[in-house]
């Protein structure tokens, strides 16, 4: 089966800048109180429901894995890059990471208890996200969690070079409203949602960035 050309320029693109792109990250939850509590948040669902592995899917360079492994969790990272995997082997060597496609997860049906999507599904073209949403359901126990990050909006960035690396990435920003339809057409219903305004100063984002919650039910194995 032939990979999808954006999976192809995402994988290059990051492996490009995987070193640049670590050191531009590091330290950046410190900075941002209202992400750590949505992660603080799914952890503790998680934990409540029985406390099952969690998959990190577009793990990158692993920061957001180490900070939920920090929280108690037993997670593991999953990312398509080899590039960003090494830094995160490297930085997280206590911690398990593998390479692999939101698309077609090497992972047990119904085997983990949560998972998280921090800005990683912003790649995938908008016909393609309910096929990886499909892929969450089947993953995720009945009752397991997912949290996934996002930018807010319409329009698409298109990026060509970045630390002063040539890459080729669409950022797809999203509304959160048609995320979370998408999610509940997978069967993932969202139980919560964060908008919060984009942050100013050295490390200024563009735009609103959103957080959604989602739980699979108890007792479902597979989309409606």
């Amino acid at each position: 089966m032939t990979e999808p050309d954006f999976l192809q320029h995402t994988r290059a693109s990051y492996d490009a800048m995987a070193d640049e792109y670590a050191a531009y990250t590091h330290g950046d939850l410190a900075r941002k109180p209202l992400d750590r509590a949505m992660l603080a948040g799914f952890a503790e669902m998680v934990r409540g429901a029985g406390g099952g592995p969690v998959a990190d899917v577009g793990c990158g360079t692993g920061r957001v894995t180490a900070h939920l492994a920090g929280l108690g969790l037993s997670v593991s990272g999953i990312d398509l890059s080899p590039g960003m995997l090494t830094v995160a082997r490297r930085q997280h060597p206590d911690l398990r990471f593998d390479e692999g496609s939101m698309l077609a997860l090497d992972l047990p049906d119904h085997s983990l208890g949560g998972i998280v999507a921090w800005y990683s599904t912003i790649h995938v073209p908008l016909e393609l996200l309910p096929e990886a949403f499909a892929e969450f359901h089947r993953v995720l126990a009945p009752g397991g969690h997912l949290l996934t990050a996002f930018q807010v909006g319409d329009e698409p960035l298109r990026l060509e070079e970045a630390f002063g690396q040539q890459i080729s990435l669409d950022f797809h920003r999203r509304q959160p409203d048609l995320m979370a339809t998408l999610l509940d057409r997978a069967g993932l219903p969202v139980r919560a949602r964060l908008v919060r305004e984009p942050d100013e100063g050295e490390f200024a984002e563009r735009t609103a960035q959103a957080f959604l919650v989602a739980r699979k039910p108890d007792g479902e194995s597979s989309p409606a």
